[in-house]
C-alpha cells in the first residue's frame, strides 16, 4: 500500500491497528515517520522494517506500506505478485487509480476547508506556520494579516508543477 511517508502512513497504521493487531511491514522512509509518532506517545501497533526481513522472506498475505516513490523501484521487486494500492485523496479523481496502474485505490484525504484550517491554526497557538503544497499564497496572506509569521516550504505534490 503506497501512501505518503509522513502523516498519511501513520493515519493508516493507527486505523488498521484499531481493527487488526497483525504486524505491518514498512519501507524505511515510512518507519522513520512512525518513530516520530511513537516518540509523541501515539500507538502505531506492531510494525517491522522490510530491510530487517531475512533475504527471500515471503511477504504473501502481509501488508507492506511504502511511499509512492517506491513504485516501480528495485525495492518493490522483492514482493512477487503483489497487489498494489494507493491511499490518497488523489484516488477520488476519476481514472487516477487506473492511470497509475494500482489494483486498489483508497480515498483518504487530509484536506480541510478554509474556515477549519484557519481555526486550527488559531487553536494551536502557533506563532509561525510553514505552508506547503498547493496554492500557499492565500494562506500566507491570511495568516500574516492575523499576525502569524509564515514561511513557504516548496515541494512537488501530486500532479503539481514546482
Amino acid at each position: 500500500l503506497y501512501c505518503y511517508a509522513l502523516g498519511k502512513a501513520q493515519r493508516v497504521l493507527a486505523e488498521l491497528h484499531a481493527i487488526d493487531p497483525q504486524p505491518v511491514w514498512l519501507h524505511g522512509a515510512v518507519d522513520a515517520g512512525v518513530a516520530v509518532y511513537r516518540e509523541a506517545g501515539i500507538d502505531m501497533g506492531e510494525t517491522r522494517r522490510v530491510a530487517d526481513a531475512d533475504k527471500g522472506h515471503d511477504f504473501s498475505g502481509q501488508l507492506v506500506i511504502a511511499p509512492p516513490s517506491a513504485a516501480g523501484s528495485a525495492w518493490i521487486r522483492r514482493f512477487r505478485k503483489a497487489q498494489q494500492g494507493f491511499a490518497s485523496g488523489w484516488m477520488r479523481i476519476r481514472g487516477n487509480r487506473r492511470r497509475r496502474n494500482y489494483d486498489r485505490g483508497f480515498v483518504i484525504s487530509d484536506h480541510a476547508d478554509w474556515p477549519d484550517l484557519l481555526r486550527t491554526v488559531r487553536e494551536t497557538g502557533a506563532r509561525r506556520v510553514i505552508a506547503t503544497h498547493g496554492a500557499t499564497d492565500a494562506l500566507v496572506r491570511a495568516l500574516n494579516e492575523a499576525g502569524i509569521a509564515t514561511g513557504v516550504f516548496s515541494t512537488r505534490y501530486g500532479e503539481e508543477e514546482e
